[in-house]
Parts: structure tokens; C-alpha cells; sequence
């Protein structure tokens, strides 16, 4: 029963999570584009009211003329929208999220004995340390680096620098699955982070300023601006290392944390390209085209590179006997359920047995193996995400031993 209901506690918040972080990202993705694509004004009153750029959109059967002051408006509308609950909402629903799925059953989902035999205590507080460690010290290069000469290409490779050691570390210390999720939690830790200790206060500050009658002081705009650029080249990867969770092929490999490394390096630059293209119509910027080729590639280069080796053909017993026919032509032979049943009680019964029932799935009989055929398969042999990081250590001729029974029908009679 516990099981059950957490599986809908999981089902429900990743419902909201995904909601809230389309709009969350939704937003963030049009005001870049919004910045890149403002024209200066043509209007000689909006050149007096401090405008610096306009822009003319149409949208649903509309006509929209949104612009920017460079600084402060003239006067605070009685009206002002903001825009940090979006921020907020998926960052909340992302951890509990989080803690449902991994941390509440850390010894399951966090742990991989193989790598780290830690009690789920010291596994959970390692974890949470990532993504406050890893604040610290992205915040730390930006308030020390930020505002020098060149500074965004230096806090941009310190940056790429920590995220890479980040990785490393995660994908050594925790099982894949979760290394993935918890390095794409961290930067999007950073990411709400920006918004709740940079953005809005700096936001607050200026119409603190506008209030009073003060001057407005530039750099809460510069501030802001620069991390929410920050958090622009931050959600591709993000996105990638969230959706790796349901492809076992990237995390399971033994160099699972160059294929993270890669696949996050890929997506910022092709979140470069979007960024730059904007502008370059305009004639702003440089071709973008360069960028999107190279991330291109890398992903290109990441498939071959991860592609599966040829499965050479195995001899069957017969064979191996000196035996002629049909077997002597190296066929493998379907497999009968038997063996199948010795492998998936030293492998299954026990979390899928009449013991415990994860999931509310048992395969401790003939009949619910059956029954279960498929997604047995899908879980074992295709998507290799069972038995959970492999912690009854199934062998690759199990799993093609459980492929040829199912892919004969799954007989269940001898």
C-alpha cells in the first residue's frame, strides 16, 4: 500500500513540476529573445520617457508593442507584473519530487554499493551538499569575476569547469540514474537560486529606489541580467539530465560522466545559437550557425561513440557437443522457461515476490511471468533499468536469455 501511494505522490508531482518548469522556462526563453530582438524606438515621445528598445509582435489575432526601459520608467504603474513564482514553483515541486523518488528510498535509488557503500543517511546529506556547495561556489565566480574585463567568458569556463567536476563526482559516488537527476537538480538549484537572491531583490530594490525618488542605481539591472542569461545557457542541460533518467543507455555506461559532460556541453551551445540568431537578424551579432554545428556534432559524436557492439552468435550446447542440423548452423535456441525462472528468482523475487511487491508486480509464477511478459522485457532487456542499478547483479546473457524466451512468445509449459 505504502508503494502505491507513492507512486501517485510521484505521478502527481511530476505532474506539477513539468507544468510549472514549461512556464517557468516558457518565460525565460521569450524575455532573452525579447532583449535580443528590441529595436530602438522610433517614436520621439517614447524616446523622452527613457525607452531604449521596442518591439512589434502579433500573437493570437493581436497586435503586441512591448518595450524596455533602459533603467527605470518614468513613473511605477499601478500594475506590475512579476515573473519569480514560475522560478519558485518548479524549483519546490522538483525537490519533493526529488525526495519521493531518491531520497525516501536513498538505500534503493541513490545508492550503488559497487561505488559508494554508504549508509542512506551520509548518501542523502552528500546529495543535498551538491546542490549548496555547488551555489556557493558558482556564486562565489560570479561576484568575483562578473564585472572584470572579459568576465563573462571567464565565469563562463570556471563555471563549465565546476559542472564538469561536479559530474565526475556524482557519477562516481551515486548510482547513474541518479548522478544524471541530482547533477541537473543542482544547476537548477543555481538557476531558482538566481531568481530568489539576485533578480527579484535587486528588482525590489530599484522600485525601492523609484519610490523614494532616489537615482536608480544601474547594476541590479546589470546583475540581473547577467544571471538570468546564466539561466538561459543552464536549461538545455538541465532538460537533458532530467530526461536521461528514462534512457538507460547514457547513464549506465561506464564513462557515464563524459556522456553527461558532453551532452550538457552540446546543449549550451545549441541554446548559443537561438541566443545569438536573435540579434544576428538584426545584424548584431556574428553567424550563430557555428555554434548549432558544434553541438550538432558533439551529440552526433556521443551516438557513435555510445552506439552497441555487434552481438557475435553464440553457440548453442549442441554445438559445444559436436552435434549436427539445424543447431550446427550456430543458432541460438529459444529459451525455455525454466531457465528463465531460475533468473528471475535469483534476480527478481526479491522485490517482486511474495515477500514484497514493488510496483504491485509479482513474477513468481508461471502465470504472472506471463502475465508480465512485456514488461519484463521492456524493463530488463531493452531498457536495462531492472533490477534497480543492478543490485542483484543480472549478467548481459541473462537478460538475452530473458529477450529470447519473450520474443518466442514467453512459454511458460516445458
Amino acid at each position: 500500500m505504502e508503494s502505491y501511494f507513492l507512486d501517485w505522490a510521484n505521478l502527481l508531482l511530476r505532474w506539477v513540476h513539468v507544468i510549472t518548469a514549461i512556464a517557468w522556462i516558457g518565460s525565460s526563453f521569450y524575455f532573452v529573445f525579447l532583449d535580443s530582438s528590441l529595436t530602438p524606438p522610433e517614436d520621439e515621445d517614447l524616446k523622452k520617457q527613457g525607452v531604449s528598445g521596442e518591439l512589434w509582435a502579433v500573437h493570437g489575432g493581436g497586435f503586441y508593442h512591448p518595450v524596455k526601459f533602459a533603467v527605470s520608467p518614468p513613473q511605477l504603474p499601478k500594475h506590475l507584473h512579476w515573473f519569480f513564482w514560475e522560478s519558485y514553483s518548479t524549483w519546490i515541486s522538483g525537490f519533493a519530487l526529488f525526495t519521493v523518488s531518491y531520497l525516501y528510498s536513498a538505500s534503493t535509488y541513490l545508492i550503488d554499493k559497487s561505488k559508494m557503500d554508504w549508509a542512506p543517511a551520509t548518501a542523502i546529506v552528500v546529495a543535498l551538499a551538491f546542490f549548496v556547495v555547488f551555489w556557493l561556489l558558482y556564486d562565489a565566480i560570479c561576484r568575483i569575476f562578473g564585472q572584470r574585463k572579459n568576465g563573462d567568458a571567464i565565469v563562463g569556463a570556471l563555471v563549465f569547469v565546476l559542472v564538469c567536476i561536479a559530474s565526475w563526482l556524482a557519477c562516481h559516488w551515486f548510482a547513474g540514474r541518479a548522478a544524471f537527476l541530482l547533477v541537473g537538480a543542482m544547476i537548477a538549484t543555481a538557476m531558482s537560486a538566481n531568481v530568489f537572491f539576485w533578480i527579484i531583490p535587486g528588482q525590489r530594490t530599484v522600485i525601492s529606489q523609484i519610490k523614494a525618488g532616489q537615482p536608480v542605481d544601474p547594476i541590479h539591472g546589470k546583475r540581473g541580467k547577467q544571471r538570468s542569461v546564466h539561466n538561459t545557457y543552464f536549461t538545455l542541460p538541465v532538460i537533458f539530465a532530467m530526461l536521461s533518467n528514462h534512457y538507460s543507455f547514457t547513464w549506465s555506461h561506464p564513462q557515464n560522466w563524459l556522456v553527461l559532460i558532453l551532452m550538457m556541453f552540446a546543449g549550451a551551445a545549441i541554446r548559443q545559437f537561438f541566443v545569438m540568431r536573435h540579434g544576428y537578424k538584426l545584424g548584431r551579432n556574428g553567424n550563430p550557425l557555428p555554434y548549432a554545428l558544434v553541438g550538432v556534432a558533439v551529440i552526433v559524436g556521443t551516438i557513435v561513440w555510445l552506439r552497441p557492439a555487434p552481438v557475435a552468435a553464440v553457440s548453442s550446447p549442441a554445438i559445444v557437443s559436436g552435434a549436427t542440423g539445424a543447431n550446427a548452423a550456430g543458432a541460438v535456441p529459444p529459451s525455455d522457461f525454466k531457465s528463465v525462472q531460475t533468473v528471475l528468482e535469483q534476480r527478481c523475487y526479491m522485490c517482486h515476490g511474495a515477500q514484497v511487491q514493488m510496483k504491485n508486480l509479482r513474477v513468481d509464477s508461471p502465470e504472472a511471468a506471463k502475465q508480465h511478459a512485456q514488461a519484463i522485457y521492456q524493463q530488463v532487456v531493452v531498457t536495462k533499468l531492472m533490477p534497480m542499478n543492478n543490485s542483484t547483479g543480472i549478467t548481459d546473457a541473462e537478460r538475452a536469455l530473458i529477450g529470447r524466451w519473450f520474443e518466442a512468445g514467453a512459454p511458460t509449459e516445458p
